[in-house]
């Protein structure tokens, strides 16, 4: 395989031109063997997370796909490859079809393609056979053709490197920190930090929940497009002369078989069929492959939606069938990364049929519609619709209930939903603080950050601030500042200075649990947000003091 792969890739394009069929039913074979001897793996028997078996269900659909349908023959290549073997002095029309067809644009690559046929010519013994005469009148034909229209020659590798060399150095803040490339899309996490949006989607999509450049844990994975960074690096492109990068298009923009991406129209069309039209058996199956396909790249995201899949998916939310709604919420997911696919999906009036999944569904259903309403509520108008729809109730359910990856979904759900003032009173009223308190109490269940950011945003909230404070949450409070992440000792000062803002009796047990030593440290160690809040409250403190002292003298 890898030595077929190699000839195909620095090999004769000539050469492979006119001998596709046979090279084609090579592949073929190997992928019949590779298909074959997957098949025999005894999966069942591997300890391997559900993740791995999903990416070998993919490339299993994929190479079946392969091995059933071959390769459309390119009919236009075929007759030009004819009529410039047949006539003396062929149309420059054909040559130059055949010259971009072939990648054979400059003198170079007419050198190149002469070397690769000279060296078929060694290993074929000196006997080439028939196809010698053939491929060395073809290279001659296009030779005089790209001369004659064509006649620079490419910059030798001295001049390409004397022209980088004389390039700009790109300031570092103009540079992706995963890529190190010109930024042309900078988007920020909730870190602050700033990435190219290509490759942080890339990290988030991999499963990670933490900002690269600082480890930070990502309380939240939405990004925020950074136009002042985007228009400077505009400005400095056109100072230096530097072509400003451009973002990529939509698949429909590409040349179909160009792309980077897996992304199989064809194939897309018959699942869709299948979704609209099969049995549930096929529904369940057809569903299954597009959550795969979904989630492999960004390309795959933006093909299904535009060949029609989301109201097909969305139908197939009330099935009866578990698995089959499992699919389809996951599937959807996984479709919402794209933001444009966001709004396709709330349009079609998925919303309330999530949000059903997450109250009646199996608990993978449950996670993964906390998951997706999370990704929708992304975009501000549609936090205030699924708060509406009745999610909270069910995404707290989700935090008491669910398994680590599910209280975690539930939590971001939340907490995205609650930045919306409306929701904070939704999600008081549903009982959220007492859940919120227990992960805050047990450390070892790694939901602390996400209990401690929740709160944090609720204590703004009147009711928000009299459900925390009737908690008994000062000591616990008390305790993260001393001990927990710089984070976590931020987000524990906010609650506790809106606690503390207005109420002497929990200012009173805040100092009682010792108040005064932990936030002088804090005011000299922590962050700068956390430093400013600790300060605030040292005054607070000393006010009381101030006023209980005087009422001792009187």
């Amino acid at each position: 395989m890898k030595l077929l792969l190699k000839s195909a890739n620095e090999g004769s394009k000539l050469y492979q031109a006119l001998q596709r069929d046979k090279i084609a039913h090579k592949f073929c074979q190997i992928t019949e063997k590779i298909e074959a001897a997957l098949s025999e793996i005894p999966y069942d028997k591997l300890d391997l997370s559900e993740e791995v078996r999903e990416q070998i269900e993919l490339v299993h659909a994929q190479l079946r796909r392969a091995k059933e349908r071959p390769d459309s023959p390119d009919a236009q290549l075929d007759l030009d490859l004819a009529m410039a073997q047949k006539e003396k002095d062929p149309d420059p029309a054909v040559l130059r079809r055949l010259s971009e067809k072939l990648e054979l644009r400059t003198i170079n690559d007419v050198k190149k393609e002469s070397l690769a046929f000279h060296e078929l010519v060694i290993l074929s013994g000196g006997h080439p056979g028939d196809w010698f005469d053939k491929m060395s009148s073809l290279l001659k034909k296009l030779k005089d053709y790209i001369q004659l229209e064509n006649p620079q020659v490419d910059h030798s590798e001295t001049e390409k490197g004397f022209i980088r060399h004389r390039s700009p150095v790109i300031p570092d803040d103009f540079r992706c920190p995963i890529s190190l490339e010109l930024m042309k899309d900078p988007v920020i996490v909730s870190t602050g930090q700033t990435y190219e949006r290509s490759c942080i989607q890339k990290w988030l999509d991999a499963g990670h929940k933490t900002c690269p450049k600082t480890q930070q844990t990502l309380l939240h994975t939405a990004l925020t497009p950074n136009y002042v960074l985007k228009s400077l690096i505009a400005l400095w492109c056109e100072s230096n002369g530097v072509e400003l990068p451009k973002q990529q298009g939509s698949c429909r923009n590409k040349k179909y078989g160009n792309s980077v991406s897996d992304c199989d129209r064809i194939a897309i069309a018959c699942l869709l069929e299948k979704l609209a039209n099969g049995n549930p058996d096929q529904q369940r199956a057809a569903a299954g492959e597009l959550r795969l396909l979904a989630k492999r790249n960004a390309d795959n995201r933006v093909c299904i939606a535009e060949a029609g899949a989301i109201p097909l998916l969305v139908e197939l939310l009330s099935s009866t069938d578990p698995r089959t709604q499992e699919h389809a919420v996951t599937a959807l997911l996984n479709l919402s990364i794209n933001d444009i696919n966001k709004g396709t999906i709330v349009n079609a009036g998925a919303i309330p049929d999530i949000v059903d999944v997450l109250k009646h569904g199996s608990m993978e259903a449950r996670e993964n519609a906390a998951a997706t309403l999370f990704s929708l509520s992304v975009m501000d108008e549609n936090k205030v619709a699924i708060g509406a729809a009745g999610a909270i109730p069910a995404l707290i359910d989700l935090l008491r209930e669910g398994t680590p990856r599910g209280k975690k979904d539930a939590a971001t759900a939340i907490f995205n939903l609650s930045i919306y003032q409306g929701n904070k009173a939704r999600a008081v009223r549903a009982g959220i603080v007492q859940p919120l308190m227990q992960l805050l109490k047990d450390a070892g269940g790694g939901m602390v950050d996400e209990a401690l950011a929740i709160l944090a945003i609720l204590a703004s909230h009147q009711e928000g601030k009299q459900a925390i404070g009737q908690a008994e949450s000062i000591p616990v409070l008390m305790e993260v500042i001393r001990t927990g992440s710089p984070r976590n000792r931020e987000n524990a000062a906010a609650v506790l200075w809106s606690l503390c803002t207005g109420d002497s009796q929990q200012l009173k047990l805040a100092k009682e649990c010792g108040a005064d030593e932990a936030l002088k440290e804090l005011s000299e160690n922590g962050t700068d947000r956390a430093k400013r809040k600790a300060g605030s409250l040292l005054e607070l403190i000393q006010r009381v003091d101030h006023v209980v002292v005087n009422q001792s003298l009187l």
